[in-house]
């Protein structure tokens, strides 16, 4: 057996998530990347109501008690963007775009920021400085010479701010398209699907609030520690008060298994640390839907043979639809299958049951490795489905928490491509619907279709606002990543038969969860 691969950066680490580990390697962040007289201020303004929003992950404060605001993660987030490295057009000059895509993602960013605008020059396989004036005109001159809208992308991203995206939006309406392509499309798009057909709105039911009341909290799909960090201080509280964490996930990841909290004196003295998770079952990559299935049909038994005890029946009698043929379909599925598709015992999956049937307010968060998936939407529903069960839906400490990937994905989503899904029919229709602009009719292509357009010519242009990675989005989306639509790797003799699936792969994918979910659906 070949031994472990040595990745740079990567060392074997048995100390809990957080601590004085996370101090150190913020310490370090700052060290290289910031002025040590401009880090401490810009640091102490993170997440507060007179300074700016963390640009890491979306876990809000309660209230602004503490003088720091930020975790590891969210510190490094703002040394990136406060870096005092520069890239000036020497840097560009020294390196051909071939080479530097043979560069990692942590390279590039480390080499700092641009100074110019740049454009790229197909002759010396170089980027090369143009002034501003000339940058605007150049994007004019291509958009000008399309002959039609809709052969151009608009990207954005939550690393605009809410004010930029709706001005982006107008700007691209003004032009004549709803090609809107997000990085929300790629994270949650099956949760803006899939839950407003089970529960009537496509967002999260609960506040942090809730938190306090929980009797049990499920993580599904994600790995807080590394994603949205700020989470582990109310996992952390909700630990210590007793309340039982089952996390289900593919990979064990070291803040759901311990964490110490850096602003908890006692831990940071004693160098201690509190257990997360009180079970932690790893998933058969793309056997969420299996497992929940799994849970949902042992909580049926057990509701059959205590005489209806385990279930909200006044619950799911006025608020829900379709529970006699869910539950006959989970009746009739084989444990055999169910095993072999979650890669989980059915004595993990029973247990599972136990706790959920034993909390009077459960709370189940979810993240990327639910919805970035083939059946994502499916994912979803099966999850509002195992809340309905119980009626954890509408009252304190219980509901539905779908975390997004970080800081102003939503508020850029709203004010920005949101905007493309609102109203219908032809563009007469819609005319004046923002400050007098006319609103295209057509339906907007979204995160995966729009770079997959890209890749096919069926898109000419791409304007991408606040976007960091935008390359390696666009290579990934045109290839692998477009398995979000269920559609296969596209290739170029193929596009025309591919577009079409990808026109129709939204539909494609709520079939599929209709039919395995058969949810029983909140109205």
């Amino acid at each position: 057996m070949s031994g472990r691969r040595e990745v740079p950066g990567i060392k074997q680490y048995n100390n809990p998530a957080g601590g004085w580990g996370a101090l150190r390697a913020t310490a370090k962040a700052v060290r290289e990347q910031m002025e040590l007289i401009e880090a401490p201020i810009t640091l102490l303004r993170t997440n507060k109501p007179d300074g700016f929003d963390c640009p890491g992950c979306a876990w809000p404060d309660k209230e602004h008690t503490s003088t720091f605001q930020f975790c590891e993660n969210g510190a490094k987030a703002v040394t990136w963007e406060a870096t005092k490295k520069r890239v000036p057009p020497e840097f560009f000059a020294a390196h051909t775009v071939t080479s530097l895509l043979g560069w990692s993602d942590y390279e590039l960013e480390n080499e700092g920021r641009l100074t110019h605008p740049m454009a790229y020059d197909a002759a010396s396989d170089r980027y090369q400085p143009i002034g501003w004036d000339q940058a605007f005109a150049r994007i004019g001159e291509v958009l000008r010479a399309l002959p039609n809208p809709n052969l151009a992308e608009f990207y954005t991203s939550g690393r605009a701010s809410n004010e930029a995206a709706f001005l982006f939006q107008l700007f691209a309406r003004e032009f004549g398209t709803n090609n809107f392509p997000d990085c929300s499309n790629m994270c949650h798009e099956a949760t803006s699907v899939g839950l407003p057909k089970s529960i009537g709105i496509g967002k999260g039911t609960v506040s942090l609030d809730d938190f306090d009341h929980c009797e049990l909290i499920i993580s599904i799909g994600h790995n807080p520690g590394t994603n949205h960090p700020r989470m582990m201080g109310t996992l952390h509280e909700v630990s210590r008060r007793g309340v039982p964490i089952i996390v289900i996930n593919p990979l064990k990841e070291r803040a759901l298994e311990r964490f110490a909290n850096p602003q908890s004196p006692l831990e940071m003295a004693t160098f201690g640390s509190t257990e997360i998770a009180s079970s932690y079952f790893q998933v058969k990559v793309g056997g969420d839907a299996a497992a929940l299935s799994g849970i949902m049909k042992a909580l049926i038994a057990m509701d059959d043979a205590g005489g209806g005890a385990v279930l909200d029946h006044d619950f799911i009698a006025a608020h829900t639809n379709g529970f006699g043929a869910f539950a006959e379909g989970l009746r009739g599925r084989r444990w055999e299958d169910i095993e072999s598709a979650s890669g989980l015992p059915r004595a993990a999956l029973e247990l599972v049951a136990r706790a959920y049937a034993a909390s009077k307010a459960t709370i189940v968060s979810y993240g990327m490795g639910i919805t970035q998936h083939v059946k994502g939407t499916s994912n979803v529903q099966q999850i509002a489905n195992l809340l309905l069960l119980r009626g954890n839906f509408g009252k304190p400490g219980a509901g539905i928490c779908p975390l997004r990937g970080h800081s102003n994905v939503q508020g850029d989503r709203t004010a920005g491509p949101a905007r493309s899904r609102r109203g219908g029919g032809d563009a007469g229709d819609r005319r004046g619907g923002v400050q007098g602009a006319d609103l295209p009719g057509r339906q907007p292509r979204g995160g995966a279709a729009g770079p997959f357009a890209m890749f096919c010519g069926d898109a000419r242009a791409g304007a991408f606002r606040a976007y960091r990675h935008q390359a390696q989005s666009v290579r990934s989306a045109g290839g692998e990543g477009s398995d979000y639509f269920a559609v296969p790797r596209p290739h170029r003799a193929g596009c025309a038969g591919d577009r079409a699936a990808i026109d129709h792969g939204r539909r494609f994918d709520d079939d599929g969860a209709r039919l395995e979910g058969q949810a029983a659906a909140g109205v």
